[in-house]
C-alpha cells in the first residue's frame, strides 16, 4: 500500500537574483543575468518534489490571506499536494525571500522576520496530527521561533504516539543552540538531515566524522549529513556510508538543493530501499536541482532522477 508522506514547514515566494558579487552593495545599479519570481520554502520544496516523484503528500503550513499566500496555495494544489492542513491567517504577510546567487551558484537570503515564515507554531500543527502519514518530516528546525526545542519535543512526542517514521532537517542554529540542547528530540527521531556546516555549528567541531559520532552518542538512530558537492555521509551505530555527489556539468543555483536531497531520501525510505540506495537517490535528486534556477525547477519526474542515479 502506498505510504503517505507529511511535510511540515514553510512555503514562501522566492525572488531569485543572479549572478551577483559583493559589488552589488556598493553599485548604484547592478545588471544581472536573471531576476526570477519562483516558489520556495524548505517544506514546500520537499513536498512538491515528492509529489513530482509520484508520492501522496500532505503539506502542513501557515500562510497569510494575501496575494502571495493565494499564489502559493494554487501552486501547491497544481503540484498535487494535500493542503487541508495549511492554515490561512488574516492580517499576516506571507513569507517572501530575496535570494542573491553568486557565480558559483551559492546563495544568500533576505527574509521578512514578521512574515508567516517565522510564525508557524504548534497551533497550526497539532490539530492535524491524526491525519499525518506514515512518514513525517519537519522540514527545518530553527526557522520559526515558535518551534523552539521544547515545543518541538511535544510535537514529536505526539507524532510518535502512532508508529510513524519521523525525520527533521535544519538550518543553522539562530540562538546558540548546541547538540546537547537538541538531544531531547533524538529519542523520537529516526533520521536527521543537517548539512556539514549546520552540524558544526551545533557541536563546535569541524570534523564531520566526529560530529556524526556525537549525534549517535546522543541517541539519534540515523544521521544523514549533506555535503553539497561532496555528496553525503550516512551514519548509524553500526555503519558509516559515504556517497559521492552525482556529476553536474555546471552548477547554476544551489537554492533548495538540500530540500531536494531530503525529499529524495524520504522517497527512497517510503520505497523500503537500503540506506545506501536512499543516499544515492537523494544525491541524484539534488544534482537535478542545481542545474536550473529555482529550487525544484530541475526535478521534473522520477524517470529523470533514475537516469541520473544510474549514470
Amino acid at each position: 500500500m502506498e505510504k503517505k508522506i507529511t511535510i511540515i514547514g514553510a512555503g514562501v515566494i522566492d525572488i531569485l537574483v543572479g549572478a551577483v558579487d559583493e559589488k552589488i552593495f556598493s553599485n548604484h545599479s547592478s545588471p544581472v543575468d536573471f531576476i526570477t519570481l519562483s516558489f520556495g520554502g524548505d517544506a514546500l520544496n520537499e513536498a512538491v518534489v515528492l509529489s513530482r516523484l509520484g508520492k501522496n503528500v500532505q503539506w502542513i503550513s501557515l500562510i497569510g490571506d494575501d496575494d502571495a499566500g493565494r499564489r502559493i496555495l494554487n501552486y501547491a494544489m497544481e503540484n498535487g499536494l494535500n493542503v487541508d492542513g495549511v492554515t490561512v491567517q488574516k492580517n499576516l504577510a506571507t513569507g517572501a525571500s530575496v535570494v542573491l546567487i553568486d557565480a558559483q551558484g551559492e546563495r544568500r537570503f533576505i527574509t521578512n522576520k514578521s512574515s508567516s515564515l517565522r510564525k508557524l507554531g504548534a497551533a497550526e500543527i497539532l490539530p492535524h496530527v491524526d491525519s499525518f502519514g506514515e512518514i513525517v518530516c519537519l522540514a527545518s528546525m530553527f526557522v520559526s521561533p515558535l518551534l523552539d526545542i521544547a515545543t518541538t519535543e511535544k510535537i514529536f512526542k505526539r507524532i510518535k504516539y502512532e508508529p510513524r517514521t519521523l525525520a527533521f532537517d535544519a538550518t543553522r542554529a539562530k540562538n546558540g543552540e548546541t547538540l546537547k540542547d537538541l538531544a531531547p528530540l533524538f529519542s523520537y527521531t529516526d533520521y536527521f538531515f543537517p548539512n556539514e556546516a549546520e552540524l558544526a555549528t551545533l557541536t563546535g567541531e569541524t570534523d564531520v566524522y566526529k560530529n556524526i559520532s556525537l549525534l549517535i552518542n546522543y541517541g539519534l538512530k540515523c544521521a544523514v549529513v549533506k555535503r553539497g558537492g561532496k555528496g553525503c555521509i550516512i551514519g548509524t551505530k553500526d555503519e558509516l556510508i559515504e556517497i559521492p555527489a552525482c556529476h553536474v556539468e555546471k552548477v547554476i543555483d544551489t537554492t533548495g538543493a538540500g530540500d531536494c536531497f531530503a525529499a529524495g531520501f524520504l522517497y527512497a525510505l517510503s520505497e523500503g530501499w537500503s540506506l545506501e540506495r536512499c543516499g544515492k537517490f537523494a544525491c541524484a535528486v539534488a544534482s537535478c536541482s542545481v542545474e536550473q534556477v529555482g529550487a525544484v525547477a530541475g526535478v521534473t519526474s522520477l524517470e529523470k532522477v533514475l537516469r541520473r542515479e544510474y549514470n
